[in-house]
């Protein structure tokens, strides 16, 4: 089945000379911090984690408002919690397969991926030709044509910048929320 996602991949620059450095015991700790935050900001911005790759991972949201601020929370967290490791980060939007229920296949995956890796410390590339509609706090900066392996042609990106504000498509104005059940 095809279905329409936005996929993000976001690695922790530096993790294996961090480890080298600092030993397995410490990067276990940093790890487990950065998969904490992951996991409570997945939860706030409704996007899936959709698996651990080391020291990243790789993000699925049905929503791309929503990918996009979950990206730009994270920057922000990570920095804090993960320093002094960077977060770097691809976005893509478009149609992928969901193969065997619970991975995805396709362009928008294989870009995002290809995004992530030519990113480099802070910074959250997207293609320009992707952009639905930003959140509100986010802005794009063109970063330029990029060559991005097995994409035939260069393709424009932009960086992402910013403080997403709450988005409109959370459920916190649902009936349930509202007096007389608070």
């Amino acid at each position: 089945m095809r279905v329409p996602r936005t996929f993000v991949f976001v690695d922790l620059s530096g993790f294996t000379n961090y480890t080298a450095a600092f030993g397995d015991d410490a990067a276990g700790r940093l790890l487990s911090a950065f998969r904490t935050i992951v996991r409570e900001i997945a939860s706030e911005r409704g996007v899936r984690i959709a698996k651990w790759l080391g020291d990243g991972c790789m993000i699925v949201a049905v929503d791309q408002a929503a990918a996009i601020a979950f990206t730009l929370d994270l920057h922000d967290r990570s920095g804090e919690v993960c320093s002094p490791l960077t977060l770097r980060a691809g976005i893509a939007t478009g149609y992928a397969l969901l193969f065997e229920g619970d991975d995805y296949i396709g362009s928008a995956v294989n870009m995002a991926s290809r995004l992530c890796d030519t990113a480099g410390n802070h910074q959250v590339l997207m293609p320009t030709m992707g952009i639905e509609q930003l959140p509100p706090g986010v802005t794009a900066s063109p970063f330029g044509a990029v060559e991005l392996a097995g994409f035939p042609g260069d393709v424009e990106v932009v960086d992402l910048t910013g403080r997403p504000g709450q988005l409109d498509n959370t459920d916190t104005g649902e009936l349930w929320t509202r007096s007389p059940f608070i």
